[in-house]
């Protein structure tokens, strides 16, 4: 496989890679590697329908009131501080 670089990419790859001691080679595949890893892992299409399905789920109205809510969490701040459950989970 063969790539052709800028000038300027070639001196930066050059500076990094003498920067870690590493050969250029290495400093490419860590690059592409960091890239790949920061990357957005969705297309823009996916992206759209995913936020077409959270827009479509928050139209839908609440299945429980705040108070109902506030107080589940509550209980669960509870539960966290006494040390959690007591009993075996269902």
């Amino acid at each position: 496989m063969t790539f052709t670089l800028d000038e300027t990419t070639v001196a930066e790859l050059s500076e990094a890679a003498a920067r870690k001691s590493i050969p250029k080679s290495q400093a490419v595949r860590e690059a592409i590697h960091d890239y790949h890893t920061k990357s957005d892992p969705w297309s823009p299409a996916e992206r759209l329908r995913k936020l077409r399905a959270l827009e479509e789920y928050l139209k839908e109205p609440p299945t429980r009131t705040q108070h109902e809510v506030n107080r589940e969490i509550q209980e669960i701040r509870r539960a966290r501080r006494s040390g959690g459950r007591l009993h075996p989970s269902e």
